[in-house]
């Protein structure tokens, strides 16, 4: 560990209370001593997880087990099938065409753009008769995204490039001539303030530079406001997904494609969640939870959206409805049943029995490709130890056959995921999977990774990754937690996770453990947690509030200081789930409360910690991480690690190269074997 580092006189009065921020100067990445400071902290963590004898064997390991092919997305239009694949050990998925012969050509490889694989295609975009396709390109793991668009007969990339982009989607007219999508004013680079309002819907028309893109829809009142546009399937209308944020509450709009005139805002009080399920005429169906906090969808004539004209089409029952296509003339319905999906058909108009699908593994649908005609339907299952694999329902006959399978080399039957329930502290049942080899012995030994989000109305469903395998085949267990804040149960389980609530969350995870090492799972020196982003929020709150009950803690990309996040990045995207400490005394009260940057206490032994983040995260800056470092080091009584990890060429995580992935869990991996005393046999054996 590096000599603890320079804190300055820094206080700001909250509403009454003078809070202390001695390195605030570490919010400035561009300062010759920030990145000075950021290079010695780095350096110092790479001689440490570099020292330890295992970490090569380990990523050696790493390597084989994620040498396989992964399937991503797969989309139908006109005669063709789209659909994205990476291969071994590529550093990005590519896009694919496959035409109706059989044979399959690769459109994007984004792997070429880039020698250290830091270009990634983060989403594509069919127009309707398959020839043109709109992708988007983001640079170091960056949340913009650049569009482009290439020729699918020829393979040739077309002149059009769309920047400043963020979250967007390009909505094709039928025509395939141009596309709506979303965009912000050029940035300022030279700092990390909020840059996310003003968002703007434009039309480009194919071959035309941006600049002629003509202006479709904004809001000078409302700023903060994003706009998502969609094309009814039948061309008649533009539909706007108004969103506030991550807000869960949502606002529907609609104009005629062809107008040039102004939006009906439908839905327009931000009352509710509304999700365009499709159209049939004028009838718009919509997934909604406005009197249904496990959602239900509803049928209404366009010209009558207000409640008293709605047709409900899809109950709400006791699971949450998580999602709902139209696909040969019936509804395809997906809940959240105890934190796994489960489908469901129904005739269009929502009458008669729900025909249950029977799926073959119990876990997530990563992606489905619906048209309101297509009679077979693709989407993409996953579960802890069932890679993403391709599958295709036949809606008439209601069966399940697989499309694209994956083959690993990886002895899966010899594990097992269950799920158990655990009460919280208030006795609310909270669901947990528990991933492990079968037999396994439960003397308090073990080791347990255990994991969590609990936010943003979020679940946390099962999901496959390569490095789970690892830690398995070490006799590891690998436990995955639903607390309160994410959507498992329906906007209560939300809410109840939420503002001043967000304490539950914390308990839920606290209980976790405590069912952990009760049920002899592990015992606290044992027991190791990991989260990302406010996932990272929630391992390093608990670390302080319950040190003991932890052994080593894997924080990443976190959100840290919770009195200042919103002036970053896209942090005004997340006051309505956390609150805002600066303009509401309340917020403040209950921000401060478990602030991890403001609760670490001077003296105290805390577990051993990793932190890592990346210098190009433009959405949960690199500040909170070094701030949060910077405190616990200078709080450190010297008894147990603190290390900061800084990834370069890298953001908060979508897009990261194979490479560097395999390099930030071989580090992991060795830190926390290292912590428990687990490398002395060889990495791979049982």
């Amino acid at each position: 560990m590096t000599q603890p580092s320079q804190a300055e006189v820094v206080v700001e009065n909250y509403h009454g209370v003078w809070v202390a921020d001695p390195f605030r100067w570490l919010e400035d990445p561009l300062s010759e001593r920030t990145r000075a400071w950021t290079d010695e902290q780095n350096t110092a963590a790479r001689a440490v997880l570099d020292a330890i004898p295992a970490r090569a064997a380990i990523e050696a390991r790493l390597k084989q087990l994620w040498n396989h092919t992964q399937l991503g997305a797969h989309v139908r239009r006109g005669d063709r099938l789209f659909f994205l694949r990476k291969d071994g050990l590529q550093n990005q998925p590519c896009l694919y065409v496959e035409a109706p012969s059989g044979e399959v050509r690769t459109l994007v490889d984004p792997n070429r753009l880039r020698a250290d694989g830091t270009a990634a295609l983060t989403a594509f975009s069919p127009n309707d008769d398959g020839t043109k396709v709109a992708y988007a390109i983001a640079q170091s793991g960056s949340d913009w995204q650049t569009i482009h668009v290439v020729d699918v007969e020829t393979g040739a990339t077309e002149p059009d490039e769309i920047s400043w982009c963020k979250f967007t989607n390009a909505a094709w007219l039928p025509d395939g001539s141009g596309f709506f999508y979303t965009r912000f004013p050029e940035p300022d680079t030279s700092r990390v303030a909020d840059q996310s309002q003003g968002a703007r819907v434009h039309f480009h028309r194919l071959g035309a530079p941006q600049s002629d893109d003509a202006l479709v829809y904004h809001r000078p009142d409302a700023p903060a406001l994003g706009f998502h546009p969609e094309v009814s399937e039948d061309g008649r209308y533009l539909f706007l997904h108004v969103t506030h944020g991550t807000d869960a509450e949502t606002r529907l709009y609609v104009r005629p494609l062809g107008s040039d005139g102004d939006f009906q805002r439908l839905l327009d009080k931000a009352d509710a969640m509304y999700r365009l399920v499709g159209t049939v005429g004028d009838d718009l169906f919509v997934l909604t939870d406005f009197g249904a906090p496990n959602r239900r969808v509803v049928k209404f004539h366009v010209d009558r959206p207000e409640p008293e004209h709605w047709v409900e089409v899809v109950p709400e029952c006791e699971h949450t409805l998580s999602f709902c296509a139209m696909a040969g003339g019936k509804l395809l319905v997906c809940y959240l049943q105890d934190a796994a999906h489960r489908v469901h058909l129904l005739p269009s108009d929502g009458h008669g029995t729900p025909i249950p699908i029977e799926l073959p593994a119990l876990g997530t649908l990563t992606t489905l490709s619906a048209r309101s005609t297509d009679n077979r339907v693709l989407f993409g299952l996953t579960s802890f130890l069932f890679p993403n694999q391709i599958f295709e329902l036949d809606v008439e006959a209601g069966l399940v056959r697989p499309f694209r399978t994956v083959e690993m080399d990886f002895p899966v039957d010899a594990y097992e995921t269950v799920q158990v329930f655990y009460p919280s502290k208030d006795g609310t049942r909270v669901p947990m999977f528990l991933t492990h080899r079968k037999g396994l012995a439960l003397d308090g030994n073990n080791p347990v990774l255990l994991t969590g989000y609990g936010g943003f109305n979020l679940p946390t469903t099962p999901q496959f990754s390569p490095s789970v395998l690892y830690w398995l085949e070490q006799g590891g267990v690998y436990a995955s937690a639903n607390m309160r804040g994410g959507s498992e149960y329906g906007q209560a389980w939300h809410r109840a996770g939420m503002l001043e609530q967000k304490q539950n969350v914390f308990d839920d995870f606290h209980a976790a453990a405590e069912w952990l090492v009760a049920r002899g799972y592990t015992r606290p020196g044992r027991l190791a947690t990991r989260g990302g982003s406010n996932g990272g929020l929630l391992v390093a709150a608990t670390m302080l509030q319950r040190p003991e009950l932890y052994g080593a803690v894997i924080c990443q990309v976190p959100v840290i200081d919770m009195l200042r996040y919103h002036r970053f990045t896209v942090g005004r995207y997340w006051v309505g789930e956390y609150g805002n400490a600066e303009e509401n005394a309340e917020h403040f009260r209950f921000l401060y409360s478990y602030s991890p940057l403001h609760n670490v206490v001077y003296g105290r032994v805390y577990p051993p910690i990793l932190i890592t983040t990346a210098d190009s995260d433009d959405r949960v800056v690199p500040s909170h991480a070094k701030k949060f470092y910077a405190t616990l080091q200078a709080a450190s009584p010297g008894v147990n690690p603190i290390l900061l990890r800084v990834e370069s060429g890298a953001g908060h995580g979508l897009g990261k190269p194979t490479s560097k992935l395999i390099a930030e869990q071989a580090d992991i991996y060795a830190f926390i074997g290292q912590v428990f005393g687990m490398l002395e046999t060889a990495p791979g054996t049982p």
